[in-house]
């Protein structure tokens, strides 16, 4: 079990961010990630179609003996881990924004989150803002179309940067000292944000915080690989692979998007 893969899918590429984060952490993990592009965003579907496509994607890295699963999307996440933890006897970690280290860390005391609808109007986020948001304010942004713009390889756009300065400079009129990232494909997007928010505003993202409770969780189960021996990571796509491919070439690697009827 120890050398059995962690599996991590999100609704496209977006968790490629996430996968990041767990490599640098574990480099000697074998991994396996799954792109549901064919079915993003997951932002704007009913939570039962959301549970539907999350059930398909972790029996599919469970057929591929995976020992943990990450879950590596806000939105199937918020609306599906429930679910899924009631019916699988793997480990199943989740994202969530970071709401908590911005609420406490904020000085304006006025924080704005960029998410999906599906993120934004979750139970999960509502509970972890009444829990750690106390006293601050959460400006709440939906990022409508930025995730489909990411998923055609749009990202140095001026359609992209247009949409961006639409959805943060009414935060920044708010005062916010903090911006949350709540999607996972949004990390993509730093360079761009940051231009958009100068110095004044921390821009923040849950890769980190996951990748170090995946390691939590792998060493309390005793499921850390201790070899570095033969490592495998494989990445597959139910879309075209070209712009996931794309990603996966700055790691210099010889890491190839494999193209899954799925």
């Amino acid at each position: 079990m120890k050398e059995n893969p962690i599996g991590i899918f999100d609704s496209g590429i977006g968790g490629i961010t996430i996968y990041d984060e767990i490599h640098k952490l574990l480099p000697n993990e074998n991994m396996i990630y799954l792109a549901d592009s064919k079915n993003a965003p997951y932002g704007g579907k009913s939570k039962e179609k959301i549970i539907e496509y999350s059930v398909k994607n972790t029996e599919f890295l469970l057929e591929n003996k995976c020992k943990i699963i990450v879950v590596a999307c806000n939105t199937a996440s918020t609306n599906a881990v429930k679910y899924l933890r009631s019916h699988y006897k793997v480990p199943i970690i989740r994202v969530q924004p970071a709401i908590k280290p911005a609420a406490l860390k904020s000085k304006t005391k006025t924080v704005g989150i960029l998410a999906t609808n599906g993120t934004l109007e979750s139970e999960l986020l509502h509970e972890t803002s009444q829990k750690f948001a106390q006293g601050v304010r959460v400006i709440k942004q939906i990022g409508e179309g930025l995730v489909a713009l990411i998923e055609s390889g749009k990202i140095q756009s001026k359609e992209m940067t247009n949409l961006l300065n639409t959805y943060i400079d009414p935060m920044l009129k708010e005062n916010i000292d903090f911006l949350v990232l709540g999607c996972t494909h949004y990390p993509f997007l730093i360079p761009q944000i940051k231009n958009i928010v100068g110095d004044k505003v921390t821009i923040i993202d849950s890769g980190e915080a996951i990748a170090r409770q995946t390691k939590v969780i792998l060493e309390k189960e005793n499921l850390i690989n201790k070899t570095d021996k033969n490592i495998t990571r494989d990445f597959y796509i139910n879309k075209s692979p070209d712009v996931l491919q794309i990603f996966l070439d700055s790691y210099q690697e010889n890491m190839k998007a494999i193209k899954l009827d799925f």
